[in-house]
């Protein structure tokens, strides 16, 4: 028994000689973390307007979504087509989060509703609540 506690103590020891080394470290992770997506700018995109904004989309169409910044989602349609939302107002965190919620009534998502940025902190946390725009459709740009 002894034994397993002289090495308990060695691990500690070492760990309280490295604890500043460590936290250095962690703080540079951190930063590199939060910079990474200012520096990586947008997704190229390869997106054009396709017709007038409309100022609903079907819930039940939606197949996914993409954040591409603070004020830019991209709604993923069934049959792959693509209704890009431009926020009135940017979103704080919602380009980093890429993340957010939504509550309605009705079977429709329309540019009268209010997302939620959603936090990731261990479990999901409400953060800013932002309107969102009409809906243009998009279609790939001709080649």
């Amino acid at each position: 028994m002894t034994g397993s506690r002289d090495v308990i103590r060695t691990v500690n020891r070492r760990d309280d000689m490295s604890a500043p080394l460590i936290r250095q470290f962690a703080l540079a992770a951190a930063l590199a973390c939060t910079a990474a997506p200012a520096l990586a700018g947008k997704a190229p995109d390869n997106l054009v307007p396709a017709g007038k904004p409309v100022d609903c989309v079907q819930l039940n169409a939606i197949r996914s979504t993409e954040v591409r910044d603070d004020r830019t989602i991209d709604f993923i349609m069934n049959g792959n087509k693509v209704y890009r939302n431009i926020l009135p107002m940017s979103c704080p965190s919602l380009g980093f989060e890429r993340r957010f919620l939504y509550k309605t009534s009705l079977s429709q998502l329309c540019s009268v509703d209010i997302i939620t940025v959603l936090y990731q902190t261990g479990g999901l946390q409400r953060g800013p609540s932002c309107g969102l725009g009409k809906f243009q459709p998009m279609q790939k740009m001709a080649k």
